[in-house]
């Protein structure tokens, strides 16, 4: 084999008939560094070759045996930090360190197979973990090694070659007409009132309320701009940007809405001169009792179940009430595009799929509607 200068990579044919791949990964502490690849053909060791020589030229780690899914998860959580949003990353970070490393840590990331995947969600469900769950790590997986194919690290991802398993479809729950207006009136003296209103009313999501500012509401125009959002990040909270251009968007409110807003901004108004100093001015619609941001486990316990006990409906999610919203509005005739929009949906196919469940009352009441028109 003739001499390759430091980065190069070599590929000769061995005496048992097979190939080998040699790159040179240069001085290491005084000793020269190399790496060799075998395989049955010349295209397979080259292809080895290649993608070693790439990631030494990208800076990154030569694929090697020594280093474990681990140790590539952790660098991979790091980089991935100021690319996601912070509730995504701290979730991902949980996956990784809770239920991947511990069961495929030690097996290094280039001997990674679908098979270590079967195992990785098979022991999950074991444990006891749903389906759901089991599926949302397999996202993260897919994510990881799909960046470390991109970085040469491996060969493919492997993690595209296993199916997840298929979680059970969560039944929705929504509130009637008539439980919406009965939780409408039980919130009326409540301190968030107007956020229930406009949550059921609107769609909008709970991290759309709680960061919302005065400064995107117009009551004169009845608009909402929804341009931040809510989010606990590990011990803080966090105002970010909607996940999405579809989430970032101008919601129109309801006159019930408006009239809600309007006295929760008197009662607010009044609560900050009382307090004068104390208060802390975030420009918060719905703010604690001092003016900063809600925590959604305080609101949920300190006001939003015992809401739900005094309206006698049984106990729900908050985010039931953007479902509750989009289904009332589909139910009386209101255009999937126009529900799409405030929902803040990419796609209004998205929409009809998620609620799905109105479509039998949208095709009678549209039956009934051409009878009306076409009937002699």
């Amino acid at each position: 084999m003739t001499r390759r200068g430091h980065g190069e990579g070599a590929i000769y044919k061995r005496r048992d008939g097979r190939w080998a791949g040699v790159v040179d990964l240069g001085y290491e502490t005084g000793k020269r560094r190399r790496k060799s690849y075998y395989g049955a053909t010349r295209r397979e060791v080259q292809e080895k070759v290649a993608a070693a020589l790439r990631a030494r030229q990208q800076g990154l780690p030569i694929l090697s045996d020594k280093l474990t899914l681990a140790t590539y998860l952790v660098d991979w959580l790091k980089t991935a930090q100021s690319s996601i949003r912070p509730r995504t990353w701290a979730r991902y970070e949980q996956y990784v360190r809770v239920h991947a490393t511990p069961t495929l840590g030690r097996v290094p990331l280039a001997k990674i197979s679908p098979q270590h995947l079967q195992h990785l969600y098979r022991s999950r469900l074991d444990a006891g973990l749903s389906a759901t769950t089991v599926a949302h790590l397999h996202a993260v997986m897919h994510r990881a090694l799909r960046q470390a194919e991109r970085w040469g690290l491996v060969a493919r991802n492997v993690v595209a070659l296993v199916d997840p398993p298929r979680g059970a479809r969560r039944e929705m729950t929504t509130l009637s007409a008539e439980q919406a207006r009965a939780l409408i009136h039980a919130a009326k003296d409540d301190r968030y009132g107007a956020l229930y209103v406009v949550a059921v009313t609107s769609g909008m999501r709970q991290g759309e309320l709680l960061g919302l500012r005065w400064r995107d509401v117009d009551l004169t125009a009845g608009t909402v701009h929804v341009r931040t959002t809510l989010q606990r990040a590990g011990d803080s909270l966090a105002f970010v940007e909607p996940k999405t251009s579809h989430s970032r968007r101008q919601v129109l409110l309801t006159e019930l809405a408006v009239s809600a807003m309007r006295r929760h901004r008197v009662a607010q108004t009044s609560e900050r001169l009382r307090l004068g100093a104390a208060w802390e001015d975030n420009d918060l619609v719905f703010a604690n009792e001092i003016g900063r941001p809600v925590e959604a486990s305080n609101l949920l316990r300190r006001s939003f179940l015992p809401l739900l006990r005094r309206a006698g409906i049984p106990r729900l999610r908050f985010h039931d009430l953007r479902h509750t919203a989009a289904t009332l509005m589909l139910g009386r005739g209101v255009h999937p595009k126009i529900v799409s929009e405030m929902l803040g949906h990419s796609q209004v196919g998205l929409t009809l799929d998620v609620y799905s469940h109105v479509t039998p009352t949208m095709q009678r009441e549209a039956a009934s509607a051409l009878d009306g028109l076409l009937h002699a």
